[in-house]
């Protein structure tokens, strides 16, 4: 599942994240005190955002990360004090997605990472991606967004009936009714898309992301992205999670069940 990454936060922030994340949210927390720690974790999970301290050498230190992750969204929960224009400045700079407030924003912390995490941001740009690919039902959507929540984690048509109470025959055909893609189709569409956010990063290479989304290999993602999305994997960056809906539902939905 993806990662949220709390980067030297105190603990009283640590502990109010934690609290506070939606009940049912997608993500594994991890705590990182090193930079080094934190690119490791960077090349081997799909990181949905990172809470770091400030005031603190860390935002520094993950200005260094901004050139190479620019699309992981980066949050600040700290104690600001009325005098820490400068520090807010900076944040600014940084394109920090949100600023958190230790000992005001507790009770809220979790709700607000959410709504400014990469999962998130992904639901939005494929916002009306239920209209295109005619996922009218409950079931349907159910599925859609079920899947959108773990991209790194390959769902086997047989394993989601299981989970659902369905027979696989009776969940694919259930599925693509009403003229929806075929469920495999959609199972690769949630991950190409997800590939195409994480290429959107110079620090990331198609056998970089190819690892993290848990593809065989490189060609095994390339190959999948031009059936999904008609382009290899590197491409995907260039069209982002919006271009590769656009491009699948303008004729790659039908596969053999």
């Amino acid at each position: 599942m993806p990662v949220l990454v709390l980067y030297r936060t105190g603990a009283e922030a640590t502990q109010a994240l934690r609290r506070s994340l939606p009940h049912g949210h997608p993500w594994r927390v991890l705590r990182c005190r090193t930079h080094a720690q934190l690119e490791r974790v960077l090349g081997q999970h799909l990181v949905d955002g990172i809470v770091f301290a400030a005031p603190d050498p860390a935002l520094d230190e993950l200005l260094v990360c901004r050139s190479r992750y620019p699309r992981v969204p980066l949050m600040a929960f700290a104690p600001f004090r009325p005098d820490d224009g400068e520090l807010l400045l900076a944040c600014a700079e940084a394109q920090v997605s949100g600023i958190l407030v230790e000992g005001v924003d507790n009770a809220v912390a979790g709700d607000l990472v959410a709504r400014w995490a990469g999962t998130a941001e992904r639901r939005r740009a494929l916002g009306d991606a239920c209209r295109m690919l005619r996922l009218s039902d409950p079931l349907q959507r159910e599925i859609w967004f079920f899947l959108l929540d773990r991209p790194d984690q390959p769902v086997r048509t047989a394993a989601l009936a299981a989970r659902l109470g369905l027979s696989r025959e009776h969940l694919s055909r259930q599925f693509g009714a009403g003229g929806a893609p075929n469920l495999k189709r959609v199972i690769d569409l949630t991950r190409v898309v997800t590939a195409s956010w994480l290429l959107g990063n110079p620090g990331y290479d198609a056998a970089g992301t190819a690892r993290i989304l848990r593809f065989a290999t490189a060609s095994h993602l390339s190959a999948t992205a031009r059936r999904i999305a008609g382009v290899p994997a590197g491409q995907l960056g260039a069209l982002g999670p919006r271009g590769v809906l656009t491009a699948f539902a303008r004729g790659k939905t039908r596969s053999r069940l």
